[in-house]
C-alpha cells in the first residue's frame, strides 16, 4: 500500500458519522439460506420450558428470554418477552456479513445483543455503507469495502473497523460528508459535485495513513474524472450492481458479467451435500473443486483475494459447511446445498474476479497520487482555511430520522 501525506484529509472528517459494527452475541439468527433461519426460530419457540429456551438462545448478558427491546426501525417484529413467544419466524432480512458474504439474517432485536437501530433506520435503497477494514501488518488489502445492504461490519481476522454510511437521512438525505465539502471541491475543481461522487473518489483514493485512513483530494479535474471513473466501478462491483450504475459506462443495473470466456460455470455437478475440507483450487486448470465437483474458470485473482486476512473464497466455502456445535442451533443447517448457493457462488466468483483486475488499476492510480509534492495534495490545511474542518460535533452523531413512533418493549411506544 502506498502511503500518503501527513496533511492528507482523513475519513474520519470527511465522512464524521460512523458507527460500530453489529454484536450478534450468538451465531444462529444469521445463516446462508432463510429457509434454515424458520427452521431454528422453530426449534427455539417449540422449547417446552425456559431452561431449553435459554440455553438453545445462548443467553448472554444482553440478551435473555425476558430482556426489554424495541423493535428494530422498519420491522414490525414482536416485542413480548421470549419467553412467551409461539408465533411465526420474522421474515428474514438480506445483510452483508463481512466485506463479500452476503446472508440472511431474523431482524428481531430479542435475539441481537447490539444491533445498532441508528443503521437500521437509515438503510434503503438510496444507502452505500462504507466499511473500514481493520488493517492487518502482512496484508495488502484496500482500506475500504462497501455494501449495499445493512452491514455487521465483522472481519475474519477479528479487527472489524467502523460504518459510515454515505447518507444520515432515509431517502438519500443530509449526506455524510464535512459541511462545505463538496461546495469546496467544486470551486477547487471547476466542476460540479455530488455527495455521490466523492464517495467514488474515497473508493479510488482511500489509503491507510499513519493517523488512519486517508484521503488525498486532487486538483487536478483529469485526476479527479479518473478517480470518478475507478471508484464507482468500485463501487458498482462491491453492491452487486445495485449503486453506481451508469449503462453507458458499463455499469448495468443488476447485470454483473464477466466476458463469454471468463464466465464461471459448473463442469462438473456439485455434491449435494459438501463437507468441510473439500474446497480445492487447481491453478494449472482455473478451476474449483469441491469433492468431485468442479467450477471453472476461475482466475488466480478471484482466488488469492482476501479480506481480513483471509481468503474470500474459502471463508465464504467454510460458512456453508461448518456443522455447528452438535446440540445447537447452528447445527441445524441446511441438507442439501441447493441452486440458489451454487447461484450465489457463481456471482461471488464473478465480483471477485472483477475486483481482482480493477485493483491493479486502482494500484497504478495510487502510484499517480503518492507523490506527496504534486501540488495541492496536501489538502487538510486547505479545508481549515476554508471553515470545513474542524466538523461540527453534532455531524458525528446521528440525525433525528423518526417520523414515526417505534414500539418498545411489549408494544409500548419508543420516545426517540
Amino acid at each position: 500500500m502506498h502511503a500518503v501525506s501527513d496533511d492528507a484529509p482523513l475519513l474520519h472528517d470527511l465522512m464524521p458519522w460512523s458507527v460500530r459494527p453489529l454484536r450478534l452475541g450468538r451465531g444462529w439468527p444469521m445463516a446462508p439460506e432463510p429457509a434454515c433461519l424458520r427452521a431454528r426460530w422453530n426449534l427455539l419457540t417449540a422449547g417446552p420450558d425456559d431452561a431449553t429456551r435459554a440455553s438453545l438462545l445462548h443467553t448472554t448478558r444482553a440478551r435473555g428470554l425476558r430482556t426489554p427491546v424495541a423493535q428494530l426501525p422498519g420491522h414490525r417484529t414482536p416485542t413480548s418477552a421470549l419467553a412467551r413467544e409461539d408465533g411465526r419466524c420474522p421474515e428474514p432480512v438480506r445483510v452483508q456479513h463481512g466485506a463479500f458474504d452476503q446472508q440472511w439474517l431474523i431482524p428481531d432485536h430479542r435475539l441481537i445483543d447490539v444491533a445498532r437501530p441508528e443503521l437500521w433506520r437509515v438503510a434503503d435503497e438510496h444507502q452505500i455503507f462504507v466499511l473500514e477494514q481493520g488493517q492487518l501488518p502482512d496484508a495488502r488489502e484496500p482500506a475500504l469495502s462497501f455494501s449495499a445492504l445493512l452491514p455487521d461490519g465483522r472481519s475474519p481476522a477479528g479487527k472489524p473497523g467502523l460504518i459510515r454510511p454515505l447518507y444520515r437521512r432515509p431517502g438519500g438525505l443530509d449526506p455524510n460528508l464535512a459541511p462545505g465539502l463538496t461546495d469546496w471541491l467544486a470551486d477547487r475543481l471547476g466542476l460540479p459535485v455530488t455527495a455521490g461522487d466523492v464517495l467514488a473518489w474515497i473508493a479510488a483514493a482511500a489509503r491507510p495513513g499513519p493517523a488512519g485512513c486517508a484521503v488525498p483530494l486532487p486538483v487536478d479535474p483529469e485526476v479527479w474524472r479518473l478517480g470518478l471513473s475507478l471508484g464507482a466501478r468500485s463501487l458498482w462491483l462491491h453492491t452487486r450492481a445495485t449503486r453506481a450504475v451508469d449503462a453507458a459506462a458499463g455499469r448495468e443495473h443488476g447485470r454483473l458479467r464477466l466476458p463469454g470466456g471468463s464466465r464461471p460455470y459448473v463442469r462438473s455437478p456439485l455434491p449435494a451435500a459438501p463437507r468441510p475440507g473439500e474446497l480445492e483450487y487447481e491453478a494449472e486448470e482455473a478451476a474449483l473443486r469441491i469433492g468431485e465437483g468442479v467450477v471453472a474458470p476461475v482466475s488466480a485473482g478471484a482466488w488469492e483475494l482476501t479480506a481480513g486476512g483471509v481468503r474470500v473464497l474459502e471463508q465464504w466455502y467454510e460458512r456453508r459447511t461448518d456443522p455447528g456445535t452438535p446440540g445447537s442451533l447452528e447445527a441445524l443447517r441446511p441438507a442439501t446445498w441447493t441452486r440458489e448457493v451454487t447461484s450465489d457462488l457463481l456471482e461471488l466468483i464473478s465480483v471477485l474476479t472483477l475486483l481482482a483486475a480493477l485493483r491493479e488499476e486502482l494500484a497504478l492510480f495510487a502510484d499517480r497520487l503518492a507523490d506527496v509534492g504534486r501540488p495541492g495534495t496536501r489538502t487538510s490545511a486547505g479545508l481549515r482555511s476554508a471553515g470545513v474542518l474542524p466538523v461540527p460535533a453534532a455531524r458525528r452523531r446521528p440525525a433525528s430520522v423518526l417520523e414515526h413512533h417505534e414500539e418498545g418493549p411489549d408494544g409500548q411506544f419508543a420516545l426517540v
